[in-house]
C-alpha cells in the first residue's frame, strides 16, 4: 500500500475520532463530509514545489506538481490525475450547482470538483481540489517516503 506515516496503524481499521485526529478537522470535513475550505486559504493554493500529491487519507498518489497550475480560482488546480484509475467522478448537485465531484478511488475521500475551463493546450480540464484533501511529498523526499516509482511522472 502507501506509505502514510508512523501515525497511521493498517493493522486495524481507524475509527472516525482517529482519522479526524490523524488528519485534522479540516481535513476530515472536507474528505469525509465534502466540506470545502475557504477559498485562498490552502497551503497549497499558491505552492508550486516539485512533488507529489497525495491523498490525505490514504496516501494514494494523485498529482503531480508538473500538472499543478494557478488557475486563480482559490483552489490548488491540476490539469490531469498521475492516473485515470485514481479518481472517481460523481455528480453533485449541492449549493443549486450541477458539477462533477472528484473523489479517491482508494478512501473515497472527496477532494474537490474538476471542471471545463481548464488550459485547452493540457486537455481543457480544471481539477479543483481542496489543499485540505492533499498531503505534499517533495521530489527529494519521495524515495524515503516510499513514492520514488512516481518521479518518473514528474521527470
Amino acid at each position: 500500500m502507501f506509505n502514510l506515516g508512523k501515525s497511521n496503524s493498517k493493522s486495524k481499521k481507524e475509527s472516525p475520532e482517529e482519522l479526524e485526529e490523524r488528519i485534522g478537522k479540516l481535513a476530515y470535513e472536507v474528505t469525509q463530509h465534502s466540506a470545502t475550505e475557504r477559498a485562498f486559504t490552502g497551503k497549497y493554493d499558491h505552492f508550486f514545489e516539485k512533488g507529489l500529491y497525495v491523498d490525505v487519507v490514504s496516501g494514494e498518489p494523485l498529482f503531480t506538481s508538473k500538472d499543478k497550475y494557478d488557475s486563480g480560482c482559490g483552489w490548488p488546480a491540476f490539469t490531469k490525475p498521475i492516473k485515470e484509475e485514481t479518481l472517481k467522478n460523481k455528480m453533485d448537485f449541492s449549493h443549486l450547482m450541477i458539477r462533477t465531484e472528484v473523489r479517491s478511488a482508494g478512501a473515497n475521500s472527496h477532494l474537490g470538483h474538476v471542471f471545463k475551463d481548464g488550459p485547452k493546450d493540457k486537455g481543457g480540464l480544471r481539477y479543483c481540489i481542496n489543499s485540505a484533501a492533499l498531503r505534499f511529498i517533495s521530489y527529494d523526499d519521495m524515495e524515503k517516503e516510499g513514492y520514488g516509482e512516481y518521479k518518473k511522472y514528474i521527470d
